[in-house]
């Protein structure tokens, strides 16, 4: 028997970015130049294993189902850059939420969240 090396399959790492816009959305996603770090921690951000600083929020259609895409947003731990993303419950697949009508729940509540953190000065819209 001739042994195989089996090759891991590696998953696609996301860098960090200092805008983001994601497709079919409104709004282009900058980091504001006044983004603290305590401004971070009382907006519910925790602190990683890493450093960064990540917020974690599921966009459902009904309240309190459990079940919905999952808006993940990963602030660097200097504030230099961030990643922002909308994926599948899994976690593992990109969604595009703004693509059909039929999730415009989803788009408000979406919305409603990056509004909350543009008041409080951690992103800015353009």
């Amino acid at each position: 028997m001739i042994g195989l090396a089996v090759k891991p399959i590696k998953k696609p790492i996301m860098a960090f970015v200092t805008e983001k816009h994601l497709d079919d959305s409104q709004y282009t996603y900058k980091l504001s130049p006044s983004i603290k770090k305590y401004t971070l921690m009382d907006t519910t951000f925790i602190k990683n294993k890493l450093g960064n600083y990540e917020l974690t929020r599921i966009l459902e259609n009904v309240p309190n189902s459990g079940d919905g895409p999952i808006l993940k947003i990963i602030v660097k731990s200097d504030l230099s850059g961030f990643k922002l993303s909308v994926t599948d419950k899994s976690g593992l697949k990109n969604m595009n939420i703004f693509k059909s009508a039929d999730n415009k729940m989803i788009q408000e509540k979406f919305y409603f969240q990056m509004n909350a953190l543009v008041d409080r000065g951690i992103f800015v819209k353009a």
